[in-house]
């Protein structure tokens, strides 16, 4: 069996590991030794973002890795109290400072934010100079739904190389995956293991879903492999999080996990339909007032 992370090719020809590991209400004194134990599993794709308030500590990982900069895929996302074209490159800074890198290799906008979308727009504007400026190799956009993101695709040049997303086997987005496959752009999956249908205080926990546990039996493997591997073999980029050094090696075990067709299909009919996270149209400077500090 393989666990080899495939590589999956953005529209602009840059490629990632398709799975990748996230650090997402992990706190900062905890970061640096659980990206080094992902580091050392294997794991070569880091997903922060400015409001998470751990990049510095992702970069301190990275540094005491041992690993070459070039081995590790970062990927960071601007929070939208630095919407705007000046604040948003002032953003990039911050976060390249706090990461300790001149060059950010996935670079997002976090929120659509659309009762502000001429911030948005800016913000995105601002992406768009950054990449042709090489300050970072590819951007894209998260949460982002589509009417917003037609919006944006009619009034930018750069079509987003990725559209990272709440997907999981009970709210899959596939209207949302569909106009991002029309358009090249990436799915990418945050709580790609159902973990919000836990922490969000869902009526359903995904890891005792009867489909997927029967499913992972079959496979000697457990319910957070299976899913993985769901989004793996759909094509999808996925960020699972965990703090717990034996769930961050087994959920980079799941690259040794192969499903058939019939249970590809058994796990996309577990659809209910029901967001886990918040609405991202709920979302705006106001409703969200996190201050980035300065490196």
């Amino acid at each position: 069996m393989s666990t080899i992370n495939p590589l999956l090719t953005l529209n602009n020809g840059v490629q990632l590991p398709a799975l990748g590991y996230g650090v997402f209400q992990t706190p900062p004194e905890q970061t640096r030794a659980v990206v080094e134990e992902a580091l050392r599993v294997g794991y070569r794709h880091i997903d922060t973002a400015a409001a998470y308030g751990n990049e510095r500590e992702v970069g301190e990982a990275v540094r005491r890795s041992g690993l070459d900069r070039s081995e590790v895929f970062l990927e960071t996302k601007i929070w939208v109290t630095d919407y705007g074209y000046d604040q948003t490159l002032h953003a990039f800074d911050k976060s390249a400072a706090k990461l300790g890198v001149d060059t950010i290799d996935l670079l997002l906008l976090h929120q659509p934010m659309p009762p502000q979308f001429d911030l948005t727009l800016a913000a995105y504007r601002a992406l768009e100079t950054l990449l042709e400026q090489g300050r970072v190799r590819a951007i894209g956009v998260s949460n982002t739904m589509p009417e917003v993101l037609d919006r944006l695709l009619a009034e930018t040049t750069v079509v987003p190389a990725v559209n990272q997303i709440e997907v999981h086997p009970y709210f899959q987005q596939r209207a949302l995956q569909q106009v991002h496959a029309r358009h090249g752009i990436l799915t990418q999956a945050w709580s790609p293991i159902g973990g919000i249908t836990v922490y969000g205080g869902g009526e359903r926990s995904a890891f005792e879903d009867p489909t997927l546990t029967e499913i992972a039996a079959r496979h000697d493997a457990t319910p957070a492999q299976v899913m993985l591997a769901w989004h793996r073999q759909q094509g999808r980029s996925a960020i699972p999080k965990s703090v717990t050094p034996a769930r961050i090696a087994e959920n980079f075990a799941s690259l040794a996990v192969t499903l058939s067709d019939e249970e590809l299909t058994r796990i996309d009919a577990l659809e209910t339909g029901h967001r886990g996270g918040p609405d991202p149209a709920s979302i705006t400077q106001t409703t969200f007032d996190i201050q980035i500090p300065e490196a």
